[in-house]
């Protein structure tokens, strides 16, 4: 479908049913797949021919969801996982390993914060992280002679910073590295980071891509445009035999267009299991099929509670870049020319102490560990997702004590305002 628009994209993309075959994509709920033969499944085992054993590698609803998020974001090939979170890990660790290093935008997830600085670190993978603002020269000395990718999300969550990606794409390349963007807060409806030079692009699909609340959730998709074996000394995983798969190299037997997610489904995926269950997948495309009309909905009621706060005598500051005077307005309009998210981020005057009173006083907004909803959900993240970050490092990240980040959804945008009106009014 690579003629069609993203609104056909997100409806039929990935599944084409045939004469009496089920219109909507089939639930395949079951952990096995039955041959007639030893030797047929074991072509399966060698990777000399495709189909399905064992739903912990591959399963034919998760496949098909998987090919149309790939559809969307514009890449050759795409795996779901768990979650966004082993998404993300499966993304890196596919390419880096111990000894390796890894250049990061400073302005992301706490959860992906806490994965790159502490789990891989142990894992033996450095980090030098860079603020996404950096200059070119701060960004070229990151790098190292052992350095494997770049890391960075289009809209940060929670500080909403944008990234130029094209600018770190350059960077990445210029070393012989890949991109890896993670779209979760854009998505494929208001940004394909591929188009603008990423390599890799993840996606939590927790977020708007389900959008109810429903499942959680991951996805990687592959551009297919970077060329392991122009830079095989970087990549052995990918350029030289695999002795757990009969000595198969990937980048050689699958192209780049399928050497990557093969080798992150064949290897990472059959050794670590952070396998998407059908059901969730089910759930996730119904997601997936409204997602262009729900994107522009959030989008407006972020706008509008962002111009609302903007005014108010109790906020110090507003973060969203669909404010004329944001400091990321510029990027927004370069690569979210049609809206960024529905989340907007803001400080209070007064600090930790009056964001607590701010979050105790909302009727409408509920307080979750979530975002990217359908219905309106509000976090200080000093105090949940990024509480294992010291002061200093949440300044870095961009969420000081007192920032409150709200995911509005797609209720009428007056009661969201009058509800924050409220809380506000409390302090």
């Amino acid at each position: 479908m690579a003629d069609y628009q993203i609104e056909t994209k997100c409806v039929q993309g990935g599944y084409t049913p045939g004469n009496g075959e089920p219109r909507q994509i089939p639930i395949i709920q079951s952990t096995t797949f039955k041959y007639a033969t030893s030797e047929e499944m074991g072509k399966l085992f060698d990777l000399e021919a495709s189909g399905y054993f064992y739903s912990r590698l591959q399963n034919p609803t998760c496949d098909h969801v998987a090919a149309k998020i790939a559809e969307m974001e514009g890449g050759s090939a795409g795996m779901l996982t768990s979650s966004g979170q082993a998404a993300n890990f499966f993304a890196i660790f596919n390419i880096a390993s111990c000894g390796d290093h890894i250049v990061s935008s400073t302005s992301i997830y706490g959860g992906t914060f806490n994965l790159i600085s502490v789990t891989l670190a142990k894992m033996g993978i450095e980090t030098t992280f860079v603020d996404p603002d950096c200059t070119d020269e701060e960004l070229e000395a990151a790098f190292r002679p052992n350095t494997k990718l770049v890391f960075g999300e289009t809209i940060a969550n929670p500080a909403l910073t944008v990234l130029d990606i094209e600018r770190f794409a350059k960077a990445a390349h210029a070393h012989g590295v890949p991109l890896v963007i993670d779209n979760t807060f854009a998505t494929p409806v208001n940004c394909r980071p591929i188009e603008w030079g990423a390599d890799i692009v993840t996606h939590s699909t927790t977020k708007y891509m389900d959008g109810h609340g429903a499942c959680v959730g991951g996805a990687i998709v592959d551009s297919g445009k970077f060329d392991w074996m122009a830079h095989a000394d970087k990549f052995p995983g990918l350029t030289t035999p695999d002795e757990s798969y009969h000595g198969i190299t990937y980048a050689e037997k699958f192209g780049i267009g399928g050497a990557f997610i093969t080798k992150c489904t064949a290897q990472l995926m059959r050794d670590f299991g952070c396998t998407q269950s059908p059901q969730s997948a089910f759930i996730l495309n119904l997601g997936l099929e409204s997602l262009h009309v729900r994107m522009p909905r959030h989008c407006e009621n972020g706008q509008a509670v962002a111009e609302f706060l903007q005014s108010h005598p109790k906020v110090a500051y507003v973060n969203y870049c669909g404010l004329p005077g944001d400091k990321y307005h510029a990027l927004a309009e370069k690569y979210l020319p049609n809206g960024s998210c529905g989340v907007v981020s803001f400080g209070v005057k007064g600090g930790r102490a009056a964001a607590e009173t701010f979050m105790k006083h909302l009727k409408l907004a509920a307080i979750e560990t979530h975002v990217a909803d359908a219905r309106t959900c509000c976090l200080n993240p000093a105090t949940s997702t990024h509480r294992q970050m010291t002061d200093e490092q949440l300044i870095a990240a961009g969420v000081p004590a007192e920032l409150i980040r709200m995911s509005c959804g797609l209720e009428n945008k007056e009661d969201l305002i009058a509800d924050i009106a409220q809380a506000l009014d409390a302090i």
